[in-house]
Order: C-alpha cells, then sequence, then structure tokens
C-alpha cells in the first residue's frame, strides 16, 4: 500500500523517549490496524500531526472511502498529538470522538491534519481536518483523550493501560 515513510519528530522529543529506550517513529508507525488500511505519519509534534491513508481497500460497498477508515486515521492522528502533548510520563487514551463527513472519496490518498483545541494537564482536544487530493474536505473530526500516568516498572508483556499491580501471565 504505497512506500512506508517514517514519522517526523522534533530533535528534543526523540531525546527525550530515546533517554527512555522508546523509538518513536517505530512506535508511531500507526499500528497494526494502521499498517492494515495504510495510514501514514508523515509528520508529528504537539502542536500539528500529518498522516496519510489510501482510499483504495478503505472503501464502502457504494466505492467510497468508508467513514469508519476516516474515524481510524483520525483518532491515529489526535492520538499521537495528545501523546506528544503529554509527555514520556503520559498515556493518551482516547475517550470521546466525533466525525463529520462531507464528502466522498473514490481515490488517491486522503490527508488528515490534527491541530490542538485544548491541551491541558488530564485532557488534550485535537480538530482533525481531512481532505482529499484536491484539497477538498472529506471529513471533521474531534479527538479527546484522557492523559493518564504511564506505568512505571510494568513488564513487557503488560498492557499499555494496566496497572502497576496488574497480573501478567496465567493465574494458578
Amino acid at each position: 500500500m504505497g512506500e512506508h515513510t517514517a514519522p517526523k519528530f522534533p530533535q528534543e522529543i526523540i531525546d527525550e523517549y530515546a533517554a527512555l529506550g522508546v523509538d518513536l517513529p517505530a512506535l508511531f508507525s500507526a499500528g497494526h490496524l494502521g499498517e492494515r488500511m495504510g495510514v501514514r505519519i508523515v509528520e508529528a509534534a504537539a502542536d500539528r500531526v500529518v498522516g496519510t491513508m489510501p482510499v483504495e481497500g478503505n472503501t464502502q460497498p457504494y466505492g467510497l472511502l468508508h467513514g469508519g477508515a476516516s474515524a481510524v486515521l483520525a483518532e491515529t492522528l489526535g492520538s499521537v498529538g495528545a501523546m506528544l502533548h503529554g509527555g514520556a510520563t503520559k498515556l493518551a487514551v482516547g475517550v470521546d470522538l466525533n466525525c463529520t463527513h462531507h464528502r466522498g472519496a473514490r481515490s488517491g490518498l486522503v490527508t488528515g491534519v490534527a491541530t490542538p483545541v485544548h491541551r491541558g494537564r488530564t485532557t488534550a482536544t485535537y480538530e482533525i481536518v481531512i481532505t482529499d487530493e484536491h484539497d477538498k474536505r472529506v471529513c471533521t473530526a474531534r479527538l479527546t483523550c484522557l492523559l493518564r500516568d504511564a506505568p512505571k516498572n510494568a513488564p513487557k508483556d503488560a498492557p499499555k493501560d494496566a496497572p502497576e499491580d496488574a497480573p501478567t501471565g496465567e493465574t494458578a
């Protein structure tokens, strides 16, 4: 589904996460769902996240870009922005997503741009505008993420939102 490009992060953010042993470009490849849908993050900072997704392979029965695909792109981009805003000690967890679909797209790439509406200590809200290759607005979305404290010393196989003392193996 196209060439993979590594996300672009400001150097100070790369350095902050590298000190914790985290490879940000690898972490924010949009995950397994994003990979299947062809989502590519091309620019990432707390004040602006940009990503693309092909229409092909992400359509509904009428041949138009599926609204759920737009939602995946929007939540991915807004979540990356919220995580970067929260910093290395926080996890961004989506709690509200609203999408308004303005027009259909039948081919090409759509591009999403996430910009902050609110960046607080415990929540971050981003507006995500998705456009087609002719710069026509396809979808407008709003995502609010809860910023939770990242677990300290969590086992590598524990879910990211598991409390520190949550069991991670089989029970006896």
